[in-house]
């Protein structure tokens, strides 16, 4: 029950905290600690826990060269070095949450409500990626920092950071298809044309050697992500909520981001269609829009002109809560992967 008790914690402090800025930012950097220790220094916790762990080892027998030439290079020469330093293996968690907490803390620095997107996190981002699929996890970070430049509209920081993103999880160079439309006038026409192009992105990095390995993988080889259906349901939702009840007063209000949000929106729901293909890479894929989802759900209160504005804005943390209860008691690969929470923070293993 500590997550669904840790969940529910939050929840309830953000409602304490609304309507009254001060609380919100004494709070802020103390939720953010907390989330980073709980997440940083867990022990054998996390389903992809023992996969990282043969990573480290692999990463000792490889040299610098071979670092260097393969695959997701900034991931390797990272636990590479920490092998090479002495370092146990559960470092490398402190490493890339650090990275995807920093990321995330970037894009929630720009946000009316820091403190409700930070929260709004933790059920499904924080559990499944910084706690489990720890290399994506950093890159999703520092997608969230490439946001923020592309709010910026600074095409070039933000083709960096993608870049940067896809040296840990080659999955994130799908967004270098939104680099040409920084800066350009916002239009439906634009809007779409970018949503047309996510098509040969997906194509391009299904030809080289990442997307080959994870169509070998993920493709046609009857591997199923357990509970992506619900993750990617849950986008949709909130995508076809965006788009009917909140866009218009979104675009008075929030004019810079419109894009973006609308653009996610629309991903949100289409990333649903791609689930018989492979629900494991629409999944994955799903994760990277989680970010925008907090975006949307974190600002309603600040909306203006918003009908039952009341509803929405408890709609989320409410739909949130029973979600993430059901899954978390329900699911048996949650408590394989999950349960006994241990952390290692007051002794090196």
């Amino acid at each position: 029950m500590i997550y669904v008790a840790i969940t529910a914690f939050l929840f309830f402090l953000r409602f304490t905290t609304k309507g009254r800025p001060e609380l919100n930012n004494i709070f802020y950097p103390m939720v953010l600690s907390a989330l980073f220790l709980f997440s940083a220094f867990r022990y054998e916790v996390g389903c992809d826990w023992t996969g990282y762990e043969n990573q480290y080892h692999i990463s000792g027998l490889m040299s610098i060269d071979d670092v260097v030439q393969g695959r997701e290079t900034l991931w390797w020469l990272i636990i590479h070095s920490l092998n090479g330093s002495g370092l146990s293996y559960p470092w490398i968690n402190v490493v890339s949450s650090g990275i995807a907490f920093f990321g995330i803390h970037i894009l929630a620095k720009r946000q009316p409500d820091p403190l409700g997107f930070l929260i709004l996190l933790f059920p499904v981002l924080m559990i499944n990626m910084p706690m489990s699929a720890i290399r994506q996890g950093a890159a999703i970070g520092l997608v969230c920092i490439a946001i923020t430049r592309l709010l910026d509209r600074k095409a070039f920081a933000y083709t960096l950071w993608i870049f940067l993103a896809a040296s840990f999880h080659s999955s994130a160079m799908i967004f270098v298809v939104l680099a040409p439309f920084i800066g350009s006038r916002v239009s439906k026409l634009r809007v779409f044309i970018a949503a047309i192009l996510v098509i040969p992105g997906l194509v391009l990095l299904s030809s080289g050697d990442s997307g080959q390995v994870a169509s070998s993988r993920y493709i046609g080889a009857d591997r199923e992500a357990f509970g992506a259906v619900f993750r990617l349901g849950l986008l949709a939702l909130s995508g076809i909520m965006y788009l009917i009840f909140i866009r218009r007063a979104w675009r008075h209000d929030f004019r810079n981001d419109y894009a973006l949000v609308t653009l996610g929106s629309f991903s949100m729901i289409g990333i649903l269609a791609g689930l018989p293909l492979s629900s494991i890479i629409m999944d994955r894929l799903g994760y990277y829009l989680i970010p925008i989802q907090a975006m949307i759900f974190a600002r309603i209160p600040w909306l203006s002109n918003l009908p039952s504005k009341a509803l929405l804005s408890a709609m989320p943390y409410i739909g949130l809560l029973i979600f993430f209860t059901v899954w978390s008691l329900r699911s048996g690969h949650f408590q394989m992967c999950y349960i006994p929470y241990n952390n290692w923070l007051l002794g090196t293993p």
